[in-house]
């Protein structure tokens, strides 16, 4: 049997590994496992990167800066912290759901390389930027008093990241599956009526 053709760029390369990475988990992945998924060889895969976690990085990396560069737009740096905190609430369902393989994989990391455990100081860079608009908005006054800001910040964040356990994209639309847009509103909607002071 001839031998296939590279026809892969790094971008599709990542994409197959994303895939294994989150079925078989990253320590149980191995380079010959990623070589069947894509249908070319080892060397071809080195020839795009150094090694597995190169390919782990390259994706985390996909998914951070989507989150990252949510706390960087004008909404959620300007204005009252309850209103930047539901701009960033929703935003982050949004990412969430466009780079859905990418997040679900930052979310299974578990500390055993440096690649992953520098992906899981990012990842509490980010909650604690968010629990920091969470607390800001209590000390303005626009949070309920009764509700506890951590176990709120726990909570908001339990509920978004779940997503990656539920949502699939190649149902959302039909047969009453919601879109990422009907998601990101039912989010906010039930986060913040439960947040807000009245």
């Amino acid at each position: 049997m001839p031998a296939k053709r590279d026809t892969y760029t790094p971008d599709s390369l990542l994409k197959v590994a994303v895939e294994v990475f989150i079925e078989r988990g990253y320590d149980g992945t191995s380079m010959e496992h990623l070589s069947k998924a894509a249908g070319i060889s080892k060397s071809s895969i080195y020839h795009h990167v150094r090694g597995k976690e190169e390919l782990l990085r390259r994706a985390i990396s996909r998914a951070l800066s989507g989150l990252f560069g949510v706390l960087d737009e004008p909404a959620a740096r300007e204005g009252r912290a309850i209103d930047r905190l539901e701009h960033v609430t929703r935003r982050t369902v949004e990412v969430l759901m466009s780079e859905l393989p990418y997040v679900t994989l930052l979310l299974r990391v578990r500390g055993n390389t440096d690649t992953e455990r520098w992906a899981m100081a990012r990842r509490r860079e980010f909650d604690q930027r968010v629990a920091g608009l969470l607390k800001q908005a209590a000390a303005d006054g626009d949070l309920r008093t009764d509700v506890d800001v951590r176990l709120a910040t726990r909570l908001l964040f339990g509920m978004i990241n779940s997503i990656v356990e539920w949502y699939r994209p190649a149902r959302a639309g039909r047969g009453g599956s919601a879109t990422s847009d009907e998601v990101a509103e039912a989010v906010v909607r039930t986060a913040f009526a439960g947040l807000r002071g009245g």
